[in-house]
């Protein structure tokens, strides 16, 4: 790296891989265990602490040299690449998969399940709390 270019800025990136995971900041935010603003705040960080990193990068399936490696280019060289197979059965209606999709599908369906009951269970909690404060105040 030569001394005049700027360092990454993670957060971008942070921001980048979340938003291309489909994640909302408030979703990210739930997972971390800290507020929407927390996670604003972290985003629009040009350096990070490695163990927030290393909290990040779990929550969003990735390892935190992935966040530091990330870049667009990779991401749109990579599809144009998985897209532009001219090679012997790219046009196949029979994908080559080392997995099984219906599998990756139910995970992230379950995944999904999980996170609603979690964030379900959080607005109940919130719920109890008002109707205490109200009880409170009103005795």
């Amino acid at each position: 790296m030569e001394s005049n270019q700027k360092p990454a800025h993670i957060g971008r990136k942070i921001s980048r891989i979340r938003e291309l995971r489909g994640m909302k900041q408030e979703v990210l935010a739930l997972e971390l265990g800290v507020s929407q603003q927390t996670v604003s705040r972290m985003e629009a960080s040009e350096t990070i602490e490695e163990e927030v990193l290393e909290k990040v990068a779990k929550v969003l399936g990735v390892s935190a040299e992935g966040i530091r490696n990330f870049s667009e280019e990779a991401v749109f060289n990579y599809f144009n690449n998985f897209n532009d197979n001219s090679g012997a059965g790219a046009c196949s209606p029979y994908g080559t998969f080392n997995f099984n999709p219906l599998e990756k599908l139910m995970e992230a369906i379950e995944e999904n399940k999980k996170l609603y009951e979690r964030l379900l269970q959080s607005e109940q909690e919130k719920v109890q709390m008002l109707q205490q404060f109200v009880n409170l105040k009103s005795s």
